[in-house]
């Protein structure tokens, strides 16, 4: 009886004493602790951790050695594209997707030093405060945006409605500083207009991001320009930074009747194939597709499918060449993971990134066009497309 007591009452101190030092494996002996807690390469770099935080000269917080380690481990993917947001770098992340925190009205693309101004919207805060298209932000509010995953850099640029963030900004080889009071920019995904070209009715089409309900629009505008006796259409992706893929899916059934669209494969996620939905509402429109250097991620599954199902002539420049696709993981800390968690491939199965996780070869423009910074009235992307579209065989 009294043995059967014991063990009633060992049982339960042994599960506390087991979480316990499951969660201070410092606390373990040696040769326990690698046993039961994990494997030997990783109970070295646990011990590394502890012996600086122990030992050396001056006293680093234990977070902010781990940030480092799991940054340290991201950076040796040697992946442009895969990123650790530390806690207060993934809460500020969260909260700029908040619809209270207002922006600047730019489009941003990665760069070293930062983020590279792509776009400035009409009428935005970024416009009246004289930022322009190639500036680089550099800092926020004296903070460097430098070495920062874009969306972290993203969100300390962001902020609430009304208030101020002061920017330094590297325009050519000069070191600005701009104040811009950030506002809540609506932007419509999609514009639309009718183009006259040699006495030809053309409709044009442009899609900013591949958002939620992008395709939704995008079919709008494609029926009311048809509406309107367009013979053709230029569907203007320049400067477009991607988006989801199912939008991307969506937008390419606008033009293809059926078929394959994307095909997308992970190491630890199941290979699956998008198809056109079968409900096309441009399905025999002569169809030119506009792109440039900053068309990325979805905007390239898009072209890629469009390109090689033959059903649109491209034209600009090359596309920027990312052929895979991030996951964002939260974790136990707070911090989250946002990494690289497979690749895309076009109908013909090529893969537009180099090797996976580098800038890659891109779409290759049919035809090539490319605007003059020296005219910036003059559109010669969409005078080259509008050209290329008066060579195709128009419907009856």
């Amino acid at each position: 009886m009294r043995l059967r007591l014991l063990a009633v009452l060992l049982v339960p101190l042994a599960l506390v004493g087991g979480v316990f030092l499951g969660g201070h494996p410092d606390r373990l002996p040696g040769f326990v602790r690698g046993a039961l807690v994990a494997d030997d390469d990783s109970q070295v770099v646990r011990e590394a951790i502890a012996e600086v935080r122990d030992s050396y000269y001056r006293k680093i917080p234990a977070d902010a050695l781990n940030d480092a380690a799991l940054k340290g481990v991201v950076d040796s993917l040697d992946d442009r594209f895969s990123n650790y947001f530390t806690p207060k770098e993934y809460a500020d992340f969260q909260m700029s997707q908040d619809s209270e925190f207002s922006g600047i009205g730019t489009t941003v693309a990665p760069d070293p030093l930062g983020l590279r101004i792509v776009q400035v919207y009409d009428e935005s805060p970024a416009k009246r405060a004289g930022i322009k298209p190639e500036d680089v932000l550099t800092s926020a509010d004296g903070k460097p945006l430098k070495g920062l995953p874009q969306e972290a850099a993203v969100a300390r640029v962001k902020g609430p409605m009304g208030t101020d963030v002061k920017l330094g900004i590297k325009r050519d080889k000069r070191d600005l500083t701009l104040t811009v009071t950030r506002a809540t920019v609506s932007v419509p995904q999609v514009a639309s207009r009718i183009e006259k070209y040699e006495g030809k009715t053309y409709g044009y089409v442009t899609l900013g991001q591949f958002g939620g309900g992008a395709h939704a629009e995008v079919y709008d505008a494609i029926r009311k320009v048809r509406k309107a006796g367009a013979k053709g259409l230029v569907f203007d992706l320049r400067g477009n930074p991607g988006g989801l893929v199912s939008e991307a899916q969506l937008v390419a059934s606008a033009f293809l009747k059926d078929g394959e669209v994307v095909t997308t494969r992970g190491r630890t996620t199941p290979e699956r194939t998008l198809k056109a939905t079968g409900d096309p509402v441009a399905a025999d429109l002569p169809l030119v597709v506009l792109v440039d250097k900053n068309s990325a991620s979805a905007s390239e599954i898009v072209t890629g499918a469009l390109k090689d199902r033959d059903r649109a002539t491209i034209v600009g420049t090359k596309t920027f060449g990312k052929g895979v696709f991030q996951e964002i993981i939260p974790l136990e800390n707070g911090g989250a993971l946002d990494i690289t968690a497979g690749q895309y491939f076009t109908p013909s199965g090529r893969n537009l990134g180099g090797k996976g996780v580098k800038q890659g070869a891109g779409v290759a423009p049919d035809v090539t066009a490319e605007d003059d910074p020296k005219t910036p009235k003059v559109d010669e992307g969409l005078q080259g497309a509008l050209k290329t579209l008066s060579t195709e065989r128009t419907p009856a």
